[in-house]
Protein backbone atom coordinates (compact mmCIF):
# COMPACT_ATOMS: atom_id res chain seq x y z
CA UNK A 1 0.00 0.00 0.00
CA UNK A 2 1.16 3.54 -0.67
CA UNK A 3 2.09 5.77 2.25
CA UNK A 4 0.01 8.83 1.42
CA UNK A 5 -0.46 10.91 4.60
CA UNK A 6 -4.02 10.68 5.87
CA UNK A 7 -5.65 13.63 7.62
CA UNK A 8 -8.27 12.20 10.01
CA UNK A 9 -10.56 15.15 9.28
CA UNK A 10 -10.69 14.16 5.63
CA UNK A 11 -12.70 11.49 3.86
CA UNK A 12 -12.04 8.02 5.26
CA UNK A 13 -13.21 5.97 2.26
CA UNK A 14 -13.29 7.01 -1.39
CA UNK A 15 -14.72 4.78 -4.12
CA UNK A 16 -14.24 5.92 -7.73
CA UNK A 17 -15.65 4.37 -10.92
CA UNK A 18 -16.29 1.00 -9.30
CA UNK A 19 -17.47 -1.72 -11.69
CA UNK A 20 -18.17 -5.33 -10.77
CA UNK A 21 -19.31 -8.53 -12.46
CA UNK A 22 -20.74 -11.92 -11.55
CA UNK A 23 -19.41 -14.01 -14.39
CA UNK A 24 -20.44 -12.21 -17.58
CA UNK A 25 -23.16 -10.20 -15.83
CA UNK A 26 -22.14 -6.57 -15.32
CA UNK A 27 -23.60 -5.52 -11.93
CA UNK A 28 -22.01 -2.18 -10.93
CA UNK A 29 -21.43 0.72 -13.32
CA UNK A 30 -18.95 3.47 -12.34
CA UNK A 31 -20.11 3.75 -8.71
CA UNK A 32 -18.66 6.76 -6.87
CA UNK A 33 -19.11 7.31 -3.13
CA UNK A 34 -17.28 8.47 -0.03
CA UNK A 35 -17.54 8.19 3.75
CA UNK A 36 -16.06 10.63 6.25
CA UNK A 37 -14.78 9.91 9.75
CA UNK A 38 -17.58 9.30 12.25
CA UNK A 39 -20.23 9.41 9.54
CA UNK A 40 -23.05 6.95 8.83
CA UNK A 41 -23.81 6.68 5.12
CA UNK A 42 -26.73 4.65 3.80
CA UNK A 43 -26.54 2.81 0.48
CA UNK A 44 -30.17 2.29 -0.50
CA UNK A 45 -32.10 0.64 -3.30
CA UNK A 46 -34.43 -2.22 -4.08
CA UNK A 47 -33.41 -5.88 -4.11
CA UNK A 48 -30.88 -6.46 -6.88
CA UNK A 49 -29.82 -2.82 -7.10
CA UNK A 50 -26.18 -3.68 -6.30
CA UNK A 51 -25.92 -2.71 -2.64
CA UNK A 52 -24.34 -5.94 -1.35
CA UNK A 53 -22.11 -6.15 -4.41
CA UNK A 54 -20.78 -2.67 -3.63
CA UNK A 55 -19.85 -3.69 -0.07
CA UNK A 56 -18.28 -6.96 -1.24
CA UNK A 57 -16.26 -5.08 -3.87
CA UNK A 58 -14.92 -2.65 -1.26
CA UNK A 59 -13.97 -5.64 0.91
CA UNK A 60 -12.13 -7.37 -1.95
CA UNK A 61 -14.60 -10.26 -2.12
CA UNK A 62 -15.60 -9.99 -5.80
CA UNK A 63 -13.70 -12.15 -8.28
CA UNK A 64 -14.04 -9.51 -10.99
CA UNK A 65 -14.14 -5.79 -10.30
CA UNK A 66 -12.29 -2.66 -11.28
CA UNK A 67 -12.11 0.88 -10.00
CA UNK A 68 -10.16 2.90 -7.43
CA UNK A 69 -10.83 2.40 -3.72
CA UNK A 70 -8.83 4.37 -1.17
CA UNK A 71 -9.05 3.98 2.60
CA UNK A 72 -7.27 6.37 4.96
CA UNK A 73 -5.14 7.65 2.09
CA UNK A 74 -4.06 4.18 0.91
CA UNK A 75 -5.21 2.26 -2.13
CA UNK A 76 -7.00 -0.94 -1.11
CA UNK A 77 -8.52 -1.94 -4.45
CA UNK A 78 -6.83 -5.13 -5.61
CA UNK A 79 -5.92 -6.16 -2.05
CA UNK A 80 -6.95 -9.41 -0.37
CA UNK A 81 -9.86 -9.29 2.10
CA UNK A 82 -7.60 -10.11 5.06
CA UNK A 83 -5.34 -7.17 4.17
CA UNK A 84 -8.32 -4.83 4.00
CA UNK A 85 -9.54 -6.12 7.36
CA UNK A 86 -6.12 -5.57 8.92
CA UNK A 87 -6.16 -2.01 7.57
CA UNK A 88 -9.24 -1.34 9.70
CA UNK A 89 -12.30 -2.15 7.58
CA UNK A 90 -14.88 -4.43 9.19
CA UNK A 91 -17.54 -6.29 7.21
CA UNK A 92 -20.84 -7.64 8.53
CA UNK A 93 -22.38 -9.77 5.75
CA UNK A 94 -26.11 -10.20 5.35
CA UNK A 95 -25.88 -13.97 5.87
CA UNK A 96 -24.21 -13.56 9.30
CA UNK A 97 -21.78 -16.53 9.16
CA UNK A 98 -21.20 -17.16 12.84
CA UNK A 99 -19.12 -20.18 13.88
CA UNK A 100 -21.94 -22.50 14.94
CA UNK A 101 -19.80 -24.82 17.10
CA UNK A 102 -18.07 -21.97 18.97
CA UNK A 103 -19.59 -20.17 21.94
CA UNK A 104 -20.41 -16.48 21.90
CA UNK A 105 -17.17 -15.72 23.75
CA UNK A 106 -15.13 -17.87 21.38
CA UNK A 107 -16.73 -16.22 18.34
CA UNK A 108 -15.67 -12.83 19.71
CA UNK A 109 -12.11 -13.99 20.28
CA UNK A 110 -11.86 -15.10 16.64
CA UNK A 111 -12.42 -11.49 15.59
CA UNK A 112 -9.90 -9.90 17.97
CA UNK A 113 -7.31 -7.56 16.48
CA UNK A 114 -4.83 -5.23 18.15
CA UNK A 115 -5.76 -1.77 19.38
CA UNK A 116 -5.45 0.97 16.77
CA UNK A 117 -4.35 4.58 16.59
CA UNK A 118 -5.36 7.28 14.16
CA UNK A 119 -2.50 8.66 12.08
CA UNK A 120 -2.49 11.83 14.21
CA UNK A 121 -1.62 9.70 17.26
CA UNK A 122 -5.02 9.74 18.95
CA UNK A 123 -6.18 6.34 20.17
CA UNK A 124 -9.09 4.74 18.34
CA UNK A 125 -11.78 3.16 20.49
CA UNK A 126 -10.79 -0.35 21.58
CA UNK A 127 -13.60 -2.87 21.88
CA UNK A 128 -13.53 -5.57 24.56
CA UNK A 129 -15.99 -8.42 25.22
CA UNK A 130 -17.12 -6.56 28.34
CA UNK A 131 -17.91 -3.41 26.35
CA UNK A 132 -19.75 -5.46 23.73
CA UNK A 133 -21.83 -7.26 26.36
CA UNK A 134 -22.96 -3.84 27.59
CA UNK A 135 -23.83 -2.85 24.03
CA UNK A 136 -25.55 -6.21 23.40
CA UNK A 137 -27.01 -7.38 26.76
CA UNK A 138 -28.53 -10.44 25.04
CA UNK A 139 -25.04 -11.68 24.20
CA UNK A 140 -23.84 -11.03 27.73
CA UNK A 141 -26.55 -13.36 28.99
CA UNK A 142 -25.48 -16.24 26.71
CA UNK A 143 -21.68 -16.08 26.68
CA UNK A 144 -21.32 -19.88 26.72
CA UNK A 145 -24.02 -20.63 24.14
CA UNK A 146 -22.87 -22.08 20.79
CA UNK A 147 -23.56 -19.85 17.82
CA UNK A 148 -25.65 -22.55 16.18
CA UNK A 149 -28.14 -22.47 19.07
CA UNK A 150 -28.96 -18.77 18.69
CA UNK A 151 -31.85 -17.08 16.89
CA UNK A 152 -31.26 -15.22 13.63
CA UNK A 153 -31.38 -11.87 15.39
CA UNK A 154 -28.96 -13.02 18.08
CA UNK A 155 -26.59 -14.28 15.38
CA UNK A 156 -26.85 -10.89 13.69
CA UNK A 157 -25.80 -9.17 16.92
CA UNK A 158 -22.96 -11.66 17.39
CA UNK A 159 -21.68 -11.02 13.87
CA UNK A 160 -21.62 -7.27 14.51
CA UNK A 161 -19.91 -7.76 17.87
CA UNK A 162 -17.29 -10.10 16.37
CA UNK A 163 -16.55 -7.52 13.68
CA UNK A 164 -16.10 -4.82 16.31
CA UNK A 165 -13.51 -6.97 18.09
CA UNK A 166 -11.29 -6.10 15.13
CA UNK A 167 -11.45 -2.42 16.24
CA UNK A 168 -12.38 -1.19 12.75
CA UNK A 169 -12.28 2.46 11.72
CA UNK A 170 -15.04 1.70 9.20
CA UNK A 171 -17.80 -0.92 9.30
CA UNK A 172 -19.53 -2.17 6.15
CA UNK A 173 -22.95 -3.29 7.38
CA UNK A 174 -25.12 -5.29 4.97
CA UNK A 175 -28.92 -5.22 5.53
CA UNK A 176 -28.89 -5.24 9.37
CA UNK A 177 -32.68 -4.86 9.66
CA UNK A 178 -33.53 -7.62 7.17
CA UNK A 179 -35.54 -10.52 8.58
CA UNK A 180 -35.06 -9.82 12.30
CA UNK A 181 -37.56 -8.96 15.02
CA UNK A 182 -38.44 -5.29 15.68
CA UNK A 183 -36.67 -5.38 19.06
CA UNK A 184 -33.46 -6.47 17.30
CA UNK A 185 -33.90 -3.73 14.68
CA UNK A 186 -34.13 -1.17 17.48
CA UNK A 187 -30.99 -2.58 19.09
CA UNK A 188 -29.17 -2.41 15.75
CA UNK A 189 -30.12 1.25 15.40
CA UNK A 190 -28.80 1.97 18.91
CA UNK A 191 -25.61 0.11 18.03
CA UNK A 192 -24.97 2.19 14.91
CA UNK A 193 -25.55 5.39 16.88
CA UNK A 194 -23.08 4.14 19.53
CA UNK A 195 -20.49 3.38 16.85
CA UNK A 196 -20.79 6.91 15.53
CA UNK A 197 -20.33 8.31 19.04
CA UNK A 198 -17.09 6.31 19.29
CA UNK A 199 -15.84 7.81 16.01
CA UNK A 200 -16.46 4.69 13.90
CA UNK A 201 -17.74 5.26 10.36
CA UNK A 202 -20.48 3.05 8.92
CA UNK A 203 -21.43 2.33 5.31
CA UNK A 204 -24.87 0.77 5.59
CA UNK A 205 -26.67 -1.24 2.90
CA UNK A 206 -30.38 -0.92 3.63
CA UNK A 207 -33.87 -1.03 2.11
CA UNK A 208 -35.78 0.08 5.21
CA UNK A 209 -36.18 3.86 4.81
CA UNK A 210 -37.37 4.35 8.39
CA UNK A 211 -34.36 2.47 9.80
CA UNK A 212 -31.95 4.43 7.58
CA UNK A 213 -33.51 7.72 8.68
CA UNK A 214 -32.89 6.83 12.34
CA UNK A 215 -29.14 6.40 11.95
CA UNK A 216 -27.80 7.89 8.71
CA UNK A 217 -26.28 11.26 7.85
CA UNK A 218 -26.18 10.90 4.07
CA UNK A 219 -27.56 8.53 1.46
CA UNK A 220 -26.66 7.13 -1.95
CA UNK A 221 -29.51 5.55 -3.92
CA UNK A 222 -28.64 2.71 -6.30
CA UNK A 223 -30.70 1.40 -9.19
CA UNK A 224 -29.46 -1.29 -11.56
CA UNK A 225 -25.90 -0.82 -10.37
CA UNK A 226 -25.75 2.95 -10.81
CA UNK A 227 -25.91 5.82 -8.32
CA UNK A 228 -29.12 7.69 -9.15
CA UNK A 229 -29.35 10.09 -6.24
CA UNK A 230 -27.23 11.36 -3.37
CA UNK A 231 -28.25 13.74 -0.59
CA UNK A 232 -28.53 14.15 3.14
CA UNK A 233 -30.90 11.77 4.85
CA UNK A 234 -33.22 14.70 5.63
CA UNK A 235 -33.39 15.63 1.96
CA UNK A 236 -34.34 12.07 1.00
CA UNK A 237 -37.04 11.99 3.68
CA UNK A 238 -38.60 15.08 2.09
CA UNK A 239 -38.30 13.84 -1.50
CA UNK A 240 -41.32 11.65 -2.10
CA UNK A 241 -40.63 11.38 -5.84
CA UNK A 242 -37.19 9.82 -5.32
CA UNK A 243 -38.48 7.41 -2.69
CA UNK A 244 -41.34 6.34 -4.95
CA UNK A 245 -39.10 5.98 -8.01
CA UNK A 246 -36.23 4.02 -6.47
CA UNK A 247 -37.18 2.66 -3.04
CA UNK A 248 -40.81 1.56 -2.90
CA UNK A 249 -41.65 -2.00 -3.87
Amino acid sequence: MSNTQFNPDETLLTVSKLNAWYGAAHILFDVDLNVRRGEVVALMGRNGAGKSTTLKSIMGLMEKSKGEIHFMGKKISGRQPYEISRAGVGFVPEDRRVFSDLTVTENLEVGRQAARQWPDGTTAYTWTPEALYKLFPNLGAMQDRPGGQMSGGEQQMLTVARTLMGNPYLVLLDEPSEGVAPVIVEQMANTIIALKEHGVSVLLSEQNVHFAELVSDRVYVLEKGQIRYTATMEELAENEEIRRSYLTV
